[in-house]
This record gives C-alpha cells, structure tokens and sequence, in this order.
C-alpha cells in the first residue's frame, strides 16, 4: 500500500494534482504535488503533530521532501504544494515505482503532457 504523510503516522486522504518534469537527459526530475483542501489543515490535525515534511511510503521505504507550502486565502489554509526533486534516474525510477503503487491504491491514471 503506498500512502502520503505530512504528519508522520497520519496518512493524507485528499488526493494531490501530480505534475511531473524530466530533464531531456533522463537524469533529473521534478514532482509538484497539489492538495487542495488536505485533512492536514483542518483544525483537529494540529493535535497530532505539526508537518515536517512529505512522505511518500511503500513497501519499499519512504521518499521525503521538506519543499513543503501552504495556500492561504484570506487568512484560512486553502491547500498544500510540495515539491519533490529527483537527482538521478535511480531517483526517478523509483519515484514512478511509488507514484504506480500510489495510482493503483487511488484509482489515479497519467496523462502525457502534449509537446506542441
């Protein structure tokens, strides 16, 4: 089961907007993940614990950003945007590893960028 924390211990039931860059090499990437409205700003989150981060977790470990913000509108928690960058083809392999795990458990499907 691939799952995703803010707060260790608590998985997040909204399900991000996932947009993805690739360097033309293969050899770096980039994942830009959306939460709108996320179950970690509601208040009653507060008490178990403050977000230190994202965790991507599989059967094969975790992958953690601290590129993590939030969205404010007047004054209220709106969303999440964390960015998680991958430094080599080894990073981005097994990024798609938990990103296909993550789809299956979720009901998620990837749509190609058209390069027009």
């Amino acid at each position: 089961m691939a799952v995703i924390q803010f707060i260790q211990g608590v998985n997040e039931d909204v399900i991000p907007d996932v947009r993805l860059t690739r360097s033309r090499d293969g050899s770096t990437g980039t994942a830009t993940f959306r939460f709108a409205n996320p179950k970690v700003l509601e208040a009653q989150s507060s008490v178990k614990g403050n977000i230190t981060g994202m965790y991507l977790i599989d059967e094969e470990g975790q992958l953690v950003t601290r590129d993590v913000n939030a969205r404010f509108v007047n004054g209220k928690p709106q969303g999440i945007e964390a960015v998680y960058i991958m430094q080599s083809k080894e990073d981005w392999d097994r990024f798609m590893r938990f990103m296909e795990r993550y789809s299956e458990d979720n009901g998620l499907s990837f749509t190609k960028a058209n390069n027009s």
